[in-house]
């Protein structure tokens, strides 16, 4: 998706960081420490090593679709805007993915910092009415007979997309397997292969 290129992202959040430095709101310093906080103590590999957790521990997995929000805090991961979650799993006949067509609703504490296209407008209204099409542009070529269920998340609940596990990586544990994770996957919009991901 290239609705908007990083260079202009980065320079609009570049121009408020300065803006509010220079209006007395922020300091570069605590910028950098959120930013540090969302790097490292939040983010895709949280959500990574409870996907991969579920694809080794079957009554873990069990455990996570039943009850999402028990299953995740089990594993320590708690809190911005995951009070109140659901995993959905794709399987060879299903694919799911995950969209926020108010706003941008998504759950920091697994998947890091919301991805600029997750907040298009562009995102939040195609993805809805021709799925098929907007997976493409990500790369996600499905087969036909493949359903795809697009989830909607709100301020009252958020999805995690459990991938399907790929081929050849059964001797892989749960460790080995995190790195093939990525955030994009666990929200519907790329695959898992065995070789690791972005």
């Amino acid at each position: 998706m290239d609705w908007i290129s990083m260079a202009d992202v980065e320079a609009r959040v570049n121009a408020l960081e300065s803006l509010m430095v220079e209006k007395g709101l922020a300091e570069h310093e605590a910028v950098d420490a959120v930013v540090a906080s969302f790097e490292n103590d939040m983010g895709p590999v949280n959500g990574a090593k409870v996907v991969a957790r579920a694809w080794t521990d079957p009554q873990y997995r069990e455990w996570l679709l039943s009850d999402a929000t028990a299953a995740i805090a089990d594993m320590g991961f708690t809190g911005l805007q995951t009070e109140h979650m659901v995993a959905v799993e794709n399987t060879p006949e299903r694919h799911n993915v995950v969209v926020c067509t108010l706003c941008s609703c998504y759950p920091w504490t697994l998947l890091g910092i919301p991805p600029a296209w997750f907040k298009y407008p562009q995102y939040r209204a195609r993805v809805v009415k021709e799925p098929r099409s907007v997976l493409s542009e990500f790369g996600v070529t499905l087969a036909d007979d493949v359903k795809i269920d697009v989830w909607d998340s709100s301020a009252e609940i958020r999805y995690l997309v459990i991938p399907q596990r790929p081929a050849g990586t059964e001797g892989l544990t749960a460790d080995e397997l995190v790195p093939l994770i990525s955030r994009d996957s666990m929200v519907g919009t790329a695959l898992v292969t065995s070789s690791a991901g972005s």
